[in-house]
Formats: C-alpha cells, structure tokens, sequence
C-alpha cells in the first residue's frame, strides 16, 4: 500500500464508542482524520456523541487539539449503519472481548469495505491469529493496541497475525506516527503481546514477595514509582542497561533469576476482591481503600499526569529515521 502522508486523506472507522473506542475516536480526530463511528448496539448510540463530546473538551483543555472542537464534530459520523465504512481505509474494532461477538462485527465490516481496507483489533487479550481466521482477506487484518486516553499516550502496539501481510502492519506503522505515537511493531503474534508479558512478569513478582512477607504494597509501589519511574519513560529497558553497564547486570541475572517466581496460579487477595467484584477506583473496592473523593482524585491525577508524560515524552523522541530502519531490517 502507498503510504499517504496526510491524514485528512483517509477515512478511518471504529466499531464500538465505549471508553476505550471513543479515545481512539479522539486521537483521530486530533490528527485530522474523518472518522466513521459505528455503535454496535443502541444503549452505546443513545449517548455516543455526548461521551466523545466530552472527551475533546479534556483533549483541548489539554492543549492537543489542533482544530476546534465543533471542526472535529463536523469530522465524525456516527451511525449504527455500517454501511458509511464503505470509503475507510482502515477500520478499529473496539468491541468487548467475546470471539463471537467480534466474529459477527467483521463479517459486518468485511461486507460494506473494499478488499484492501485494513480491519483491527484493540485486543489485548486474544491472539491476532486466532482472530484473523474470522475475517475475509486474513491477510489485512492486525492489531493496533492504544492505551487510555489514546489521544494523551504515546503507546501504540502494532502486532502481526500468522498470516498478515506486512505492507498492511508497515502502512500502519508509518500512519501512527501522525497520530503522535511512538509505535512498535510485533511480527509474530504472542500471547500478551510485548506490553503486557512485561507489565505481568511485574505482577506475578510483586505478588510473590507480598504473599511471602518480604514487602508490602505501599513499599513495592514506592519502589517502583520513584526507581523505574524515574527513568522508564526516556531510557526504555535497553538502553537502561547499556547506560549503567552491562558487567553488573550480567552478574545480577546470574544471581536473581533463579530466585524469581514461576507461579502459574491467580494470586489469592486478587481472586478475593474479582469475587467481590471489586473494580478499585470505579467502585471503591480495590487493593487499596478509596473514598469517594480519593478515587475522584485518582482519576484526575491520571488525567494530568498523562497530560505530561506526553509532552515529556515528545522532548526525548526516539529518531524516526533509526525507528525506520530497525522496521525494514527486521
């Protein structure tokens, strides 16, 4: 595929306007797509165009609007119609994570779009793979995870399915970065993908040394906040390492990763708060206790910070070029 440089020159549509469909909707709006808004079911139609309303009010009072928010509106379309994809070049499936419920979305956008139009998923929990053999033309289809807010991160994993053509997730790749992303790139379909095998391996660890009493949550997070904090957003793991040197690490992988947890098993304060049906912050049940105000508080905090990690992030830029070479070589 030809690569257009100029984002207002591709449609792009989305399927499902929850929270997470109707940030992506944001971001490309933000970037000058038309986007082409597809409701699912009724209940999310009622209040679609309130809910994306709302976020560009929080992309503009954050300063990452380029054109009006009424200039954005005219951009969209929303419908429970999926007939108004037909001219989209690429099309997002937000939908919950239930493979039958994606498997009816895609026939539905495999019907109206043309042949070369690239279907997708937000998944972060079922392999690409897995979901391509319920599309027409497998080959077009890939991932393109977001993080929330999509219009105010960063992130973006691009992952390839055993039989995606690569001209399509390449395509992709180099459209991201009119979105103000940092995008990777995952050739091979894993389980997890990159972000979240890292960010579990995390979990499991931390859950292992609370569970055997050699720390507390408060200290872990500590721990964590202001050591990896402080330096994860501009050096990433590589280049962590190359800055503190290699000899010390080498001797402490030798040392520690016998030490680590294998465990395969759902920590156990973790499957008590699901069966309580905690869900932290949005219903005060969580690992931690919250008052109405203190989660509140939380979510606006979130809000800014991201705020500024973006703007933070965009002043120490990988090199697009170095970034383009390590795709081709691949």
């Amino acid at each position: 595929m030809s690569i257009l440089k100029n984002p207002a020159d591709i449609e792009v549509g989305v399927v499902g306007i929850g929270l997470m469909g109707s940030s992506i909707i944001v971001c490309l709006l933000a970037s000058g797509h038309r986007v082409k808004a597809i409701a699912p079911i009724g209940a999310d139609f009622v209040n679609a165009k309130k809910r994306i309303k709302d976020q560009l009010i929080n992309c503009d009072q954050a300063g990452l609007l380029p054109k009006t928010i009424p200039h954005c509106l005219d951009m969209l379309e929303i419908s429970m119609d999926y007939n108004i994809l037909a001219n989209c070049g690429l099309v997002m499936e937000c939908v919950i994570e239930d493979i039958n419920i994606k498997k009816q979305v895609y026939k539905k956008i495999t019907d109206v779009v043309a042949g070369n139009t690239i279907v997708s998923s937000n998944t972060s929990a079922i392999a690409i793979t897995i979901l391509q053999k319920l599309v027409a033309g497998p080959e077009r289809f890939i991932g393109i995870h977001f993080a929330e807010p999509a219009y105010a991160t960063r992130f973006l994993e691009i992952t390839c399915g055993e039989v995606t053509d690569t001209n399509y997730a390449n395509w992709v790749f180099a459209l991201a970065h009119c979105w103000g992303k940092e995008p990777t790139l995952l050739r091979k379909d894993i389980k997890g993908f990159i972000t979240n095998r890292l960010m579990y391996a995390v979990y499991r660890e931390i859950f292992h040394l609370i569970d055997n009493g050699k720390t507390n949550m408060e200290d872990a997070d500590k721990a964590f906040r202001y050591d990896v904090g402080s330096w994860i957003t501009l050096m990433g793991l590589f280049r962590r390492i190359d800055y503190c040197g290699w000899e010390d690490h080498a001797v402490m992988f030798k040392k520690l990763f016998p030490q680590l947890s294998n465990a395969e098993y759902v920590p156990e304060v973790m499957g008590d708060i699901v069966a309580q049906n905690g869900r932290g912050i949005q219903n005060l049940n969580g690992l931690y206790t919250y008052s109405p105000r203190e989660a509140k508080d939380w979510e606006e905090a979130f809000a800014v910070f991201n705020e500024e990690i973006f703007r933070l992030a965009a002043s120490y830029p990988v090199s697009y070029s170095r970034k383009e070479r390590i795709l081709v070589s691949s």
